[in-house]
Protein backbone atom coordinates (compact mmCIF):
# COMPACT_ATOMS: atom_id res chain seq x y z
CA UNK A 1 0.00 0.00 0.00
CA UNK A 2 1.55 3.16 -0.90
CA UNK A 3 -1.24 6.09 0.39
CA UNK A 4 -2.91 6.81 3.66
CA UNK A 5 -6.55 6.44 2.16
CA UNK A 6 -5.38 2.98 0.61
CA UNK A 7 -5.76 2.05 4.33
CA UNK A 8 -9.64 2.82 4.32
CA UNK A 9 -12.21 0.50 3.75
CA UNK A 10 -12.44 -0.04 -0.28
CA UNK A 11 -16.20 0.21 -0.09
CA UNK A 12 -16.22 3.44 1.98
CA UNK A 13 -13.50 5.38 -0.20
CA UNK A 14 -15.55 8.02 -2.18
CA UNK A 15 -18.13 7.49 0.54
CA UNK A 16 -19.92 11.55 1.06
CA UNK A 17 -21.97 10.06 4.06
CA UNK A 18 -25.19 12.31 4.70
CA UNK A 19 -25.49 16.03 3.51
CA UNK A 20 -27.04 17.43 6.66
CA UNK A 21 -29.02 20.69 5.99
CA UNK A 22 -26.57 22.99 8.24
CA UNK A 23 -23.80 21.03 5.44
CA UNK A 24 -24.83 23.05 2.83
CA UNK A 25 -23.35 26.45 2.71
CA UNK A 26 -26.29 28.64 2.86
CA UNK A 27 -27.18 32.03 3.44
CA UNK A 28 -30.28 33.80 4.82
CA UNK A 29 -32.70 35.79 7.11
CA UNK A 30 -35.71 32.98 7.36
CA UNK A 31 -34.24 29.04 7.18
CA UNK A 32 -37.23 26.81 6.88
CA UNK A 33 -34.47 23.82 5.60
CA UNK A 34 -34.54 21.84 8.11
CA UNK A 35 -38.11 21.61 9.56
CA UNK A 36 -36.89 23.18 12.86
CA UNK A 37 -39.11 24.68 14.93
CA UNK A 38 -39.81 28.30 14.29
CA UNK A 39 -40.15 28.98 18.23
CA UNK A 40 -37.71 28.06 21.20
CA UNK A 41 -38.94 26.18 23.64
CA UNK A 42 -39.77 28.02 26.85
CA UNK A 43 -37.00 26.18 28.93
CA UNK A 44 -34.41 26.85 26.32
CA UNK A 45 -33.24 30.44 27.64
CA UNK A 46 -30.50 31.46 24.77
CA UNK A 47 -33.31 29.98 22.36
CA UNK A 48 -30.09 28.46 20.33
CA UNK A 49 -30.93 24.94 20.85
CA UNK A 50 -34.11 25.08 18.67
CA UNK A 51 -31.41 24.70 15.58
CA UNK A 52 -29.51 22.34 14.38
CA UNK A 53 -25.94 22.56 15.76
CA UNK A 54 -23.26 23.24 13.21
CA UNK A 55 -21.58 19.56 12.53
CA UNK A 56 -18.03 21.49 13.72
CA UNK A 57 -18.24 24.49 15.08
CA UNK A 58 -15.62 26.69 13.26
CA UNK A 59 -15.08 28.91 16.58
CA UNK A 60 -14.03 25.40 18.28
CA UNK A 61 -12.09 23.84 15.69
CA UNK A 62 -10.28 27.03 15.46
CA UNK A 63 -9.28 27.20 19.37
CA UNK A 64 -8.57 23.27 19.58
CA UNK A 65 -6.43 23.93 16.46
CA UNK A 66 -4.71 26.61 18.47
CA UNK A 67 -4.62 24.61 21.65
CA UNK A 68 -2.67 21.70 19.88
CA UNK A 69 -0.52 23.62 17.29
CA UNK A 70 -1.72 22.54 14.55
CA UNK A 71 -4.06 23.18 11.58
CA UNK A 72 -8.32 23.41 11.65
CA UNK A 73 -8.36 20.75 8.91
CA UNK A 74 -6.51 18.00 10.93
CA UNK A 75 -9.26 18.34 13.58
CA UNK A 76 -12.26 16.10 14.16
CA UNK A 77 -14.44 17.08 16.54
CA UNK A 78 -16.41 13.88 18.52
CA UNK A 79 -18.62 12.82 21.49
CA UNK A 80 -15.18 12.40 23.38
CA UNK A 81 -12.00 10.02 22.34
CA UNK A 82 -14.70 7.14 22.38
CA UNK A 83 -16.44 8.41 18.97
CA UNK A 84 -12.97 9.23 17.44
CA UNK A 85 -11.59 5.36 18.68
CA UNK A 86 -14.62 3.90 16.44
CA UNK A 87 -14.55 5.97 13.73
CA UNK A 88 -11.43 5.05 12.85
CA UNK A 89 -12.23 1.32 13.14
CA UNK A 90 -15.29 1.43 11.18
CA UNK A 91 -13.42 3.40 8.71
CA UNK A 92 -10.52 1.26 8.42
CA UNK A 93 -11.49 -2.23 9.40
CA UNK A 94 -13.05 -4.82 7.62
CA UNK A 95 -14.61 -6.83 9.37
CA UNK A 96 -13.18 -10.70 9.76
CA UNK A 97 -10.29 -9.60 7.68
CA UNK A 98 -8.25 -6.41 9.58
CA UNK A 99 -6.94 -6.47 12.79
CA UNK A 100 -6.35 -3.78 15.61
CA UNK A 101 -3.27 -3.96 18.50
CA UNK A 102 -3.48 -3.17 21.62
CA UNK A 103 -0.93 -3.37 24.35
CA UNK A 104 -3.33 -4.33 27.99
CA UNK A 105 -3.31 -3.65 30.28
CA UNK A 106 -5.04 -0.61 28.54
CA UNK A 107 -7.88 1.92 28.19
CA UNK A 108 -10.56 -0.78 27.10
CA UNK A 109 -12.27 0.87 24.64
CA UNK A 110 -10.11 0.07 21.82
CA UNK A 111 -10.81 -3.86 22.40
CA UNK A 112 -14.56 -2.79 22.56
CA UNK A 113 -14.61 -0.84 19.20
CA UNK A 114 -12.88 -3.91 17.61
CA UNK A 115 -15.32 -6.25 18.84
CA UNK A 116 -18.29 -4.44 17.53
CA UNK A 117 -17.17 -3.77 13.76
CA UNK A 118 -15.96 -7.24 14.09
CA UNK A 119 -12.24 -6.49 13.64
CA UNK A 120 -9.78 -9.16 15.06
CA UNK A 121 -8.13 -8.01 18.05
CA UNK A 122 -4.12 -8.95 18.91
CA UNK A 123 -3.08 -8.23 22.28
CA UNK A 124 0.43 -7.60 22.80
CA UNK A 125 0.95 -7.23 26.10
CA UNK A 126 2.83 -4.02 28.38
CA UNK A 127 6.14 -5.63 29.47
CA UNK A 128 6.30 -5.07 33.64
CA UNK A 129 9.93 -3.89 34.34
CA UNK A 130 12.15 -2.33 36.66
CA UNK A 131 11.23 0.66 35.25
CA UNK A 132 7.93 0.38 35.60
CA UNK A 133 5.46 -1.05 32.41
CA UNK A 134 6.75 -0.36 28.67
CA UNK A 135 5.78 -1.51 25.07
CA UNK A 136 7.36 -3.37 23.33
CA UNK A 137 7.96 -2.24 19.78
CA UNK A 138 9.30 -4.90 17.82
CA UNK A 139 6.50 -7.41 18.92
CA UNK A 140 4.13 -4.83 18.32
CA UNK A 141 5.20 -3.93 15.05
CA UNK A 142 5.63 -8.10 14.23
CA UNK A 143 2.26 -8.49 15.35
CA UNK A 144 0.59 -5.64 13.20
CA UNK A 145 2.50 -7.05 9.72
CA UNK A 146 1.54 -10.52 10.45
CA UNK A 147 -1.81 -9.92 11.64
CA UNK A 148 -2.64 -7.27 8.78
CA UNK A 149 -3.65 -4.90 11.49
CA UNK A 150 -4.86 -1.52 10.20
CA UNK A 151 -4.59 0.13 13.68
CA UNK A 152 -2.27 0.31 16.23
CA UNK A 153 -3.47 1.72 18.95
CA UNK A 154 -0.63 3.61 21.98
CA UNK A 155 -1.54 5.25 25.55
CA UNK A 156 0.78 7.77 26.08
CA UNK A 157 0.38 8.04 29.10
CA UNK A 158 -1.09 4.78 29.18
CA UNK A 159 -4.25 3.94 31.17
CA UNK A 160 -3.51 2.65 33.62
CA UNK A 161 -0.03 2.27 34.13
CA UNK A 162 0.93 5.79 33.62
CA UNK A 163 3.87 5.37 31.56
CA UNK A 164 4.21 7.88 28.88
CA UNK A 165 5.54 6.95 25.48
CA UNK A 166 9.05 8.09 23.83
CA UNK A 167 8.40 10.12 20.27
CA UNK A 168 11.73 7.88 18.80
CA UNK A 169 9.99 4.94 19.30
CA UNK A 170 6.33 6.01 18.07
CA UNK A 171 8.10 7.49 14.97
CA UNK A 172 10.21 4.40 14.81
CA UNK A 173 7.04 2.37 14.62
CA UNK A 174 5.42 4.68 12.17
CA UNK A 175 7.97 4.30 10.03
CA UNK A 176 7.99 0.46 9.96
CA UNK A 177 4.42 0.47 9.12
CA UNK A 178 3.92 3.20 6.31
CA UNK A 179 1.32 2.14 4.51
CA UNK A 180 0.37 -0.30 6.05
CA UNK A 181 -1.02 0.97 9.21
CA UNK A 182 -2.04 3.88 11.19
CA UNK A 183 -0.30 4.43 14.50
CA UNK A 184 -2.66 5.89 16.77
CA UNK A 185 -1.17 7.59 19.83
CA UNK A 186 -4.39 8.64 22.85
CA UNK A 187 -2.97 11.79 24.66
CA UNK A 188 -5.47 11.92 26.62
CA UNK A 189 -3.37 13.14 29.64
CA UNK A 190 -0.78 14.89 27.51
CA UNK A 191 -1.32 17.69 29.22
CA UNK A 192 -0.16 15.77 32.93
CA UNK A 193 3.07 14.54 30.99
CA UNK A 194 6.73 15.80 30.17
CA UNK A 195 6.55 14.17 26.95
CA UNK A 196 6.26 16.27 24.00
CA UNK A 197 2.47 15.78 21.81
CA UNK A 198 3.12 13.12 18.86
CA UNK A 199 1.57 15.58 16.37
CA UNK A 200 4.83 17.01 16.18
CA UNK A 201 5.60 14.19 14.22
CA UNK A 202 2.61 13.78 11.66
CA UNK A 203 4.47 15.95 9.23
CA UNK A 204 6.97 13.37 8.60
CA UNK A 205 4.61 10.89 9.15
CA UNK A 206 1.03 11.01 8.07
CA UNK A 207 0.11 7.32 9.60
CA UNK A 208 0.36 9.09 12.79
CA UNK A 209 -3.21 10.26 14.21
CA UNK A 210 -3.30 11.80 18.14
CA UNK A 211 -6.48 11.69 20.23
CA UNK A 212 -6.72 14.40 22.86
CA UNK A 213 -9.45 15.15 25.01
CA UNK A 214 -11.05 18.14 27.19
CA UNK A 215 -12.76 15.90 29.79
CA UNK A 216 -9.39 15.60 31.94
CA UNK A 217 -7.03 18.45 32.43
CA UNK A 218 -9.39 21.17 31.24
CA UNK A 219 -12.47 19.66 33.72
CA UNK A 220 -14.93 19.13 31.16
CA UNK A 221 -16.08 15.67 31.15
CA UNK A 222 -20.00 15.75 30.56
CA UNK A 223 -19.09 18.63 27.68
CA UNK A 224 -17.69 14.94 25.33
CA UNK A 225 -15.29 16.80 23.57
CA UNK A 226 -13.11 14.84 22.00
CA UNK A 227 -10.50 15.54 19.32
CA UNK A 228 -8.82 13.44 17.01
CA UNK A 229 -5.53 15.28 15.25
CA UNK A 230 -4.73 13.58 11.81
CA UNK A 231 -4.05 13.89 8.53
CA UNK A 232 -6.47 16.39 6.80
CA UNK A 233 -7.17 13.19 3.95
CA UNK A 234 -8.12 10.89 6.62
CA UNK A 235 -10.27 13.88 8.86
CA UNK A 236 -12.51 14.39 5.89
CA UNK A 237 -13.46 10.06 5.27
CA UNK A 238 -14.07 9.94 8.91
CA UNK A 239 -16.56 13.22 8.98
CA UNK A 240 -17.92 11.81 6.09
CA UNK A 241 -18.61 8.61 8.31
CA UNK A 242 -19.38 10.23 11.10
CA UNK A 243 -23.09 11.30 12.95
CA UNK A 244 -24.62 14.30 11.16
CA UNK A 245 -25.32 16.60 14.23
CA UNK A 246 -22.20 15.18 16.79
CA UNK A 247 -21.79 18.32 18.96
CA UNK A 248 -24.42 19.79 21.07
CA UNK A 249 -24.37 23.66 20.79
CA UNK A 250 -24.45 24.27 24.75
CA UNK A 251 -21.44 21.88 24.54
CA UNK A 252 -19.99 23.37 22.18
CA UNK A 253 -20.29 27.08 23.97
CA UNK A 254 -19.23 25.44 27.16
CA UNK A 255 -16.12 24.34 25.64
CA UNK A 256 -15.02 27.88 24.17
CA UNK A 257 -15.99 29.51 27.49
CA UNK A 258 -13.56 26.81 28.84
CA UNK A 259 -10.63 27.49 26.73
CA UNK A 260 -10.45 31.37 26.52
CA UNK A 261 -6.94 32.58 27.84
CA UNK A 262 -7.89 33.23 31.71
CA UNK A 263 -9.33 29.98 31.55
CA UNK A 264 -6.61 28.05 30.37
CA UNK A 265 -4.10 30.30 32.61
CA UNK A 266 -6.06 29.02 35.91
CA UNK A 267 -5.86 24.92 34.46
CA UNK A 268 -2.38 25.53 33.51
CA UNK A 269 -2.02 25.86 37.54
CA UNK A 270 -4.27 23.56 38.73
CA UNK A 271 -2.71 20.74 36.50
CA UNK A 272 0.58 21.92 38.02
CA UNK A 273 -0.84 21.47 41.76
CA UNK A 274 -2.15 18.15 40.15
CA UNK A 275 1.16 17.00 39.18
CA UNK A 276 3.32 18.01 42.53
CA UNK A 277 0.30 16.14 44.61
CA UNK A 278 0.56 13.41 42.64
CA UNK A 279 4.23 13.02 43.52
CA UNK A 280 3.76 13.66 47.25
CA UNK A 281 0.85 10.94 47.23
CA UNK A 282 3.14 8.84 45.37
CA UNK A 283 5.96 8.78 48.29
CA UNK A 284 3.27 8.45 50.68
CA UNK A 285 1.94 5.29 49.57
CA UNK A 286 4.91 3.66 48.97
CA UNK A 287 5.31 4.70 52.57
CA UNK A 288 2.38 2.98 53.56
CA UNK A 289 2.24 -0.59 55.04
CA UNK A 290 0.55 -3.29 52.86
CA UNK A 291 1.54 -1.54 49.54
CA UNK A 292 3.62 -3.56 47.14
CA UNK A 293 4.90 -0.93 43.88
CA UNK A 294 3.38 2.25 43.12
CA UNK A 295 3.95 2.89 39.66
CA UNK A 296 5.94 6.02 38.32
CA UNK A 297 2.85 7.88 36.38
CA UNK A 298 2.70 11.02 34.01
CA UNK A 299 -1.23 10.91 34.03
CA UNK A 300 -3.50 12.58 36.92
CA UNK A 301 -3.22 8.83 38.94
CA UNK A 302 -1.34 6.46 40.12
CA UNK A 303 -1.14 2.58 39.91
CA UNK A 304 -0.15 0.94 42.94
CA UNK A 305 -0.26 -2.94 43.91
CA UNK A 306 -1.19 -3.94 47.36
CA UNK A 307 -0.63 -7.42 49.73
CA UNK A 308 -4.89 -7.16 49.99
CA UNK A 309 -6.16 -5.42 46.85
CA UNK A 310 -9.71 -6.28 48.25
CA UNK A 311 -8.58 -4.84 51.88
CA UNK A 312 -7.23 -1.79 50.34
CA UNK A 313 -10.25 -1.14 48.33
CA UNK A 314 -12.87 -1.66 51.30
CA UNK A 315 -11.04 0.40 53.37
CA UNK A 316 -11.32 3.07 50.86
CA UNK A 317 -14.64 2.48 50.28
CA UNK A 318 -15.95 2.95 54.23
CA UNK A 319 -13.68 6.19 54.04
CA UNK A 320 -15.64 7.42 51.35
CA UNK A 321 -13.00 7.21 48.52
CA UNK A 322 -13.91 5.15 45.32
CA UNK A 323 -11.04 4.18 43.46
CA UNK A 324 -10.80 2.30 40.33
CA UNK A 325 -10.34 -1.34 40.59
CA UNK A 326 -8.06 -2.94 38.40
CA UNK A 327 -7.72 -6.75 39.52
CA UNK A 328 -9.88 -7.52 36.58
CA UNK A 329 -6.91 -6.12 34.36
CA UNK A 330 -4.23 -8.74 32.79
CA UNK A 331 -1.36 -8.53 35.35
CA UNK A 332 -2.72 -6.17 37.80
CA UNK A 333 -4.94 -8.57 39.76
CA UNK A 334 -3.33 -6.80 42.95
CA UNK A 335 -3.60 -3.03 41.95
CA UNK A 336 -6.14 -0.19 42.41
CA UNK A 337 -5.76 2.78 40.33
CA UNK A 338 -5.91 6.14 42.46
CA UNK A 339 -6.47 9.38 40.50
CA UNK A 340 -4.82 12.58 41.99
CA UNK A 341 -7.89 14.65 44.17
CA UNK A 342 -7.42 17.87 45.72
CA UNK A 343 -4.81 18.21 48.70
CA UNK A 344 -7.55 17.17 50.96
CA UNK A 345 -8.88 14.51 49.34
CA UNK A 346 -5.07 13.14 48.78
CA UNK A 347 -5.09 13.09 52.52
CA UNK A 348 -7.81 11.54 52.76
CA UNK A 349 -6.84 8.34 50.73
CA UNK A 350 -3.27 8.45 53.52
CA UNK A 351 -5.39 8.56 55.83
CA UNK A 352 -7.56 5.43 54.80
CA UNK A 353 -4.65 3.44 54.09
CA UNK A 354 -2.78 3.86 56.66
CA UNK A 355 -5.14 2.06 59.26
CA UNK A 356 -2.57 -0.98 59.28
CA UNK A 357 -5.70 -3.66 59.56
CA UNK A 358 -7.10 -2.35 55.89
CA UNK A 359 -4.12 -3.52 53.67
CA UNK A 360 -3.41 -6.24 55.88
CA UNK A 361 -2.59 -8.99 53.79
Amino acid sequence: MSSLLDLVRSDLRGFAGYSSARSAKTSGEVWLNANESPWANPGDASGSSRRYPDPQPQALREKLAALYAVDAAQLLIGRGSDEAIDLLVRALCEAGRDAVIVTPPVFGMYAVCARLQGARLVEVPLVDGEGGFSADFVAIADAALANRAKLVFLCSPSNPTGAAIALAEIEALAGRLAGRAVVVVDEAYGEFSDMPSATTLMAANPNIAVLRTLSKAHALAAARIGTLIADSRLIAVLRACQAPYPIATPCAELALAGLDEATQAHTRERVALLKGERERLRIALEKTAGVKRVYPSQGNYLLARFDSADAAFRALLEAGVVVRDQRAAPQLDDALRISIGTPEQNDRVIAALNNAKAVAA
